[in-house]
């Protein structure tokens, strides 16, 4: 069984809803495996828990 995580900044319910199904729907094909076999895990941090480049995601620092 197959377990996916995904770490990310906050995406709306829809979008996760659609990433959900796509992910799901392409393990299911490449592994031949049931979609119930297939578990995702969304871990959601907020931007100023989240940097990159030595700044935070909340400061909006651009290069």
């Amino acid at each position: 069984m197959p377990v996916i995580t995904i770490q990310q900044s906050p995406r709306s319910v829809d979008l996760k809803r659609r990433l959900a199904k796509e992910l799901t729907a392409v393990f299911v094909s490449v592994y031949d495996i049931p979609p119930e076999a297939v578990q995702i895990f969304f871990s959601e941090a907020s931007h100023e828990n989240w940097a990159k480049g030595g700044f935070l995601a909340a400061d909006n620092h651009k290069k």
